[in-house]
């Protein structure tokens, strides 16, 4: 949708679409701008420029408007005061990983907090109605922005007002007048100073009308009325309007300082501690002429670098100010807003890793510590973190559950990073040579290499990062695209009846609704359909094989082999029981080895995939290194104790929006849940999570838990394959069967090997005896070696290198008519050695070759000796009647 198109139809009946109450009591008018052309609101008559291009444009770093002065956490919790006076709910803060969302990886605006998708529609499902919330929203498209304008965030509160009118809340009258109210009554701004812009948003099919709220030139709040859907002319109301209000926590806060940045009111104590490490006051006249033109020229130019030049230029900033003193501040900023960030992430349950979302928090702890090495800092992360958790955690007192664990996972990125150097290094030295790279080579720089253009700049392999890297980056890496659903004859059919949510009998008969091809549709079944990685039950209907169920919607189709019932018959159907029994029994072993595995290695887990089938199961958990054998040993035994202990296994059924707030997110285990109705499976309170499949009774029923193999499948995903009831205890069994088996071949081996050494050292006391018999004339076999007018051949196993070694070299040395070669085996390679007499007429080197070259490796050596051989053992009985023949001819 062509949003100027719809800005200019909305603009042209501003009454219908923007004016509201405030505006006529407190005598606001309308100007249009006499520069960009712009709709605007404000109380001074003489305005004619709007908030963007007005001469007070961020006149207020230095000189606030307010009468009052709050920071970050205080501006909060004005904020949440006023709404909660003015019948408002004040909301904790929804996860920034965004489970919810199967198109989103973050949680991007507060607004995302309460959409769901039901089929191709955006519902709004509210918690309460109307409410406040501080969402912390994490956006990774302006990432070079961070520390350089003063007011880009990789992670932002975004304080949200939402409200739907139609039940018991409000509409565009009273919203304007709490936003007004906010601003001059909470926060002291005088009304003189309040500018609305108009404006609208668009997106998901539906828009609506908004007015910004600016006070000198910052656009403090964006209040929107999702008012439409459909195409504008042909537009409809929506059945459910919404005023989805979003202003900036940061903003407030910086209104109200008037600092140089919006950075130095917003990380609280954090900033004091990295001032003092770089021994710059940041409240200084050069700083806040510096940053106000950064603010003003932001939207003038396309390049960040160009805007950083005009500023320097404006301010009269010479080169030794710069380096002292702006750069080591952008530095600090970006690692205070970078490792905010990643804390919030990672207490989500977020991973940096080279996959997905996360790759932009990989990314931002490498500017981190390219930021730190550049500016040559000596930083004590762990304290950083917790400066930060102190700070904010009476918000989000979330943050201090889980600090530990942010510490232990960025230790262990770090680490990575810093053992990549080494290879970064030579890799920036050729980029060195070879010119400046594009943006599409820095990207794969960095998706190959993990360099990041930071560490370039910081190795002088590039002069500037460009301002499309970030960008670009981050659209490469948003949420992957659903799987196209198959297109199925199957229209105005009625949902099926689902048998197995309900007594789940193994036999049951049904009428036959729909037949198409080797398909069939069925009026109620109790064949469960492949979903949330459960594999679909088998068994017989009409006395055909069901080879195959899926669920499209809410009907359910099974495939037959064999032939199909006619439409309209009654026929008998029976599930395979016994495979059902297993399945289930992999399922449930599935939600208590995903929640083990959370309480042996950290908060980070999270299902990242599974698959159920009846004799071999796998779960795919989020984390950061392959598991050792302890911790393997460690999540099984607590998975047996869990089925020792037999907990029961509940289902119930809530409201999405119910089960949301009594169990929180970690329900999400298996995926988006695109239904109103939840079923919640739980393991009394060791496990809760939403989920469709079939589960055992009790815990109890599982019997056993073996985990059979794991491995890190990508970067951030470990694979735990295992099997479970039945399926163990025979998997123990083989396994002891195994391992009586390689104790019996180890004993039989060594005893082998023992006679193998006794032969050996006989053979080899025998040399002098072997030597006389063969000087001698004596030809035929003698002690395995095939003797022919003193040509010798063996591969006998009684000799060895030892052997083969110095006989051969004895005996040539003693008749130079004399040749030997020999055939053995050394580990998992076939070898040969020969040794030829000069008179001898054999050509050592050509022997060794030709039969190394039939074992698949390689021989050398000279005419008189030679050695070689190879690892295909399959070749050995070929290799000796060869070299036997050119030997002995």
């Amino acid at each position: 949708m062509d949003k100027k198109e719809i800005l200019k139809e909305f603009s042209s009946d501003p009454d219908r679409y923007y004016r509201v109450k405030l505006f006529q009591e407190q005598g606001f008018v309308r100007k249009a701008c006499s520069k960009c052309g712009r709709f605007f609101w404000t109380l001074n008559a003489g305005r004619n420029l709007c908030p963007d291009d007005a001469d007070d444009t961020y006149s207020f770093i230095g000189e606030p408007p307010t009468s009052k002065r709050f920071d970050y956490t205080q501006s909060w919790k004005q904020v949440e005061e006023f709404f909660v006076k003015n019948n408002h709910t004040s909301v904790s803060r929804y996860p920034v990983v965004c489970r919810w969302r199967d198109d989103l990886f973050f949680t991007i605006a507060s607004i995302v907090d309460f959409q769901r998708i039901m089929g191709s529609k955006v519902v709004f499902e509210f918690p309460a109605n109307p409410l406040v919330v501080p969402q912390t929203c994490l956006r990774f498209k302006d990432l070079e922005n961070v520390g350089v304008t003063g007011r880009h965030f990789s992670s932002f509160c975004m304080i949200g007002q939402h409200s739907i009118p139609d039940a018991q809340g409000y509409w565009k009258d009273e919203c304007v007048d709490l936003d007004f109210r906010l601003l001059t009554d909470q926060f002291g701004i005088k009304k003189e100073e309040v500018v609305f812009v108009e404006d609208v948003w668009a997106g998901g099919g539906s828009f609506g009308p908004s007015l910004e709220y600016f006070v000198r030139g910052l656009e403090l709040g964006n209040a929107v009325f999702t008012e439409f859907q459909g195409e504008l002319g042909k537009h409809t109301t929506l059945d459910q309007r919404v005023i989805d209000m979003g202003a900036g926590l940061e903003r407030f806060a910086w209104i109200t300082m008037g600092t140089p940045t919006a950075y130095d009111c917003c990380f609280g104590p954090i900033n004091q501690k990295l001032f003092e490490k770089i021994g710059i006051d940041s409240d200084s006249e050069v700083l806040r002429k510096y940053f106000t033109e950064i603010a003003k020229a932001l939207d003038n130019f396309e390049d960040l670098n160009e805007v950083r030049r005009h500023a320097i230029k404006k301010a009269g900033l010479s080169d030794d100010q710069l380096n002292k003193m702006i750069m080591p501040l952008e530095g600090i900023y970006l690692i205070a807003d970078h490792l905010r960030t990643l804390i919030f992430a990672i207490t989500d349950g977020a991973l940096p890793s080279n996959v997905g979302g996360g790759y932009n928090l990989r990314m931002m702890l490498r500017r981190i510590n390219a930021t730190i090495s550049k500016l040559n800092l000596s930083l004590d992360i762990d304290d950083l973190i917790d400066t930060h958790i102190d700070y904010l955690r009476d918000t989000y007192p979330e943050l201090d559950e889980k600090r530990e664990d942010v510490k232990q996972i960025l230790k262990i990125e770090s680490a990575r990073y810093e053992e990549s150097k080494v290879h970064m290094k030579k890799k920036a030295e050729k980029i060195r040579g070879k010119g400046t790279p594009s943006v599409d080579e820095l990207i794969t720089l960095y998706e190959s290499d993990g360099i990041t253009p930071e560490y370039l700049k910081e190795v002088d392999a590039i002069s500037e990062i460009p301002s499309s890297f970030y960008s670009k980056l981050s659209d490469l890496h948003q949420s992957e695209k659903k799987k196209a659903i198959a297109e199925l004859p199957l229209d105005e059919l009625p949902e099926t009846e689902t048998l197995f949510y309900k007594d789940d009998p193994m036999e049951f008969e049904a009428k036959v609704i729909k037949v198409f091809d080797d398909q069939v549709v069925l009026d109620r079944t109790s064949f469960y359909a492949r979903g949330g990685g459960q594999e679909p039950d088998h068994g017989n209907i009409a006395g055909f094989n069901v080879i195959n169920v899926d669920k499209h919607a809410n009907i359910i189709v099974h495939r037959l082999e064999g032939g199909v019932p006619k439409e309209g018959e009654i026929v008998s159907c029976k599930v395979d029981e016994t495979r059902r029994a297993n399945i289930t029994k992999n399922h449930t072993s599935t939600h208590i080895l995903n929640t083990s595995s959370r309480k042996i290695l950290g908060s980070w887990i999270w299902q990242h995939s599974a698959f159920k089938e009846a004799d071999h199961a796998r779960l795919d958990i989020t984390h950061h290194s392959s598991l050792t054998d302890e911790q393997v040993k460690q999540i099984e035994d607590e998975s047996n104790a869990m089925v020792k202990q037999n907990y029961p296994v509940n289902i119930e059924y809530f409201d999405r929006g119910t089960a949301e707030q009594k169990y929180g997110f970690r329900i999400y285990q298996g995926g988006v849940v695109p239904v109103k109705s939840v079923r919640i499976v739980s393991i009394e309170d060791k496990d809760i999570e939403a989920c469709g499949g079939t589960h055992v009774k009790k815990t109890g029923d599982i019997e056993l838990i073996k985990i059979t193999k794991t491995k890190r499948i990508q970067d951030g995903v470990v694979r735990l394959e295992f099997v479970s009831g039945p399926t163990a205890f025979e998997y123990v069994k083989q396994q002891e069967a195994n391992s009586k088996k390689r104790a019996e071949e180890q004993i039989a081996k060594q005893a082998l090997e023992k006679q193998r050494d006794e032969n050996k050292q006989k053979a080899r006391e025998y040399i002098p005896i072997l030597l006389e018999k063969i000087l001698s004339g004596e030809s035929g076999d003698i002690e395995g070696i095939t003797v022919k007018d003193k040509l010798c051949f063996t591969a006998s196993e009684n000799y060895d290198d030892y052997f083969h070694q110095n006989f051969g070299k004895k005996l040539v040395a003693k008749d130079s008519k004399a040749a030997f070669c020999g055939i053995f085996e050394s580990g998992p390679t076939v070898r040969i050695m020969v040794h030829a007499g000069e008179e001898s007429g054999v050509n050592s080197g050509e022997i060794a070759k030709e039969i190394a070259s039939i074992l698949g490796g390689s021989g050398g050596g000279d005419t008189k000796f030679a050695q070689g051989g190879g690892k295909d053992t399959s070749k050995k009985d070929e290799a000796i009647t060869k070299a036997k023949s050119m030997i002995l001819g």
